[in-house]
């Protein structure tokens, strides 16, 4: 793929996600109107052009759907359990076309690099007394997702996702979806405890590889880690795997 096409398809993912943060906005204030759904047609007529000029750059698949528009009943022939139906369509479909595009622009990439520097420019900010306890960095590092202003359950999970690797569970501390990231963070107190997250970390990539394509590693340090770059070895890549250390 060119990179013409490349940042065609990154100008068609703004696009798409600027039309369903329109279609959430259409909802704000609304309330209990069971009315509020009725500018789904629009909101179709408008997906339809993205697809159409979307498909002139790239083969779709069959997944994204297309509105034959002269079928759909307009907003006075529709009830509003209806409107609604068609309403939720078209969100989820341009929920699906977004995922196509992130893919395929190779900007999940670029996505997964800003978390990562965005967490380690910030995370210490957030940590105002030496932790005790890992749960206190994963605090902090919750703190800066909703200032980020992502949304817990839609843009990530705490805890969840569990992966099963033979008779036990596993779960990662956080999950961005639409990255199919896995966050684990890691306190390291002590030498022994630094040689300890090294184990650890090598079995939590074999265990989160069976689910996540992308895992991202926190080590918030002491003062147990002293040559940061043999402590990485083996542990980052520029692939799928990233490891970073913050100082307290």
């Amino acid at each position: 793929m060119t990179e013409k096409i490349i940042e065609e398809l990154k100008k068609y993912l703004s696009m798409t996600t600027a039309l369903k943060d329109a279609m959430r906005m259409s909802l704000d204030g609304d309330g209990e109107n069971v009315w509020k759904y009725s500018s789904y047609k629009e909101f179709m007529r408008k997906y339809n052009m993205l697809v159409n000029e979307i498909a002139q750059v790239i083969e779709l698949k069959p997944i994204i759907d297309f509105y034959n528009l002269e079928k759909v009943k307009g907003n006075c022939d529709t009830i509003a359990i209806q409107q609604k139906h068609y309403f939720d369509s078209v969100y989820s479909n341009l929920s699906i076309l977004e995922s196509f595009l992130r893919n395929k622009s190779e900007f999940k990439n670029d996505e997964i690099k800003n978390i990562k520097y965005f967490i380690q420019s910030n995370l210490r900010k957030v940590i105002f007394q030496e932790p005790e306890k890992e749960i206190e960095i994963q605090n902090g590092i919750e703190q800066l997702f909703i200032g980020k202003e992502l949304t817990k359950g839609i843009d990530y999970g705490r805890e969840t996702g569990r992966v099963n690797v033979s008779i036990k569970e596993v779960i990662p501390d956080f999950i961005l979806y639409k990255l199919n990231l896995a966050i684990e963070v890691k306190l390291s107190k002590t030498k022994t405890k630094s040689k300890d997250i090294v184990d650890e970390i090598n079995a939590d990539i074999q265990a989160y590889g069976k689910k996540y394509s992308n895992q991202l590693y926190v080590v918030y340090d002491l003062g147990s880690i002293r040559d940061e770059d043999e402590f990485k070895k083996d542990l980052d890549n520029d692939e799928n795997i990233s490891l970073i250390i913050i100082k307290h």
